[in-house]
């Protein structure tokens, strides 16, 4: 563990030791949670984001195709079975 002195504004400071008393937890180690929560969400979103990026796009239709009305694409006949 790596022992870092940090500065915060008053309210949010006397915020995290409440919060932290809630969870019965020092506030070093609600603060530390709490980043590191936020480091894998940040983590699993960048995945999430490489995957996402990694996908070749699908063509929906070809170039010059004109596009579908918004009469056509709302008529419910053309969903109808």
């Amino acid at each position: 563990m790596k022992n870092v002195t940090i500065s915060l504004d008053e309210t949010v400071a006397r915020w995290a030791r409440v919060k932290a008393a809630e969870q019965d937890k020092s506030l070093s180690r609600f603060l530390a949670e709490l980043l590191e929560e936020r480091m894998r969400h940040e983590r699993g979103h960048q995945a999430w984001l490489e995957t996402f990026r990694s996908v070749e796009p699908v063509r929906l239709r070809e170039p010059g195709e004109k596009l579908p009305t918004r009469d056509e694409l709302y008529d419910r006949k053309l969903f109808r079975r």
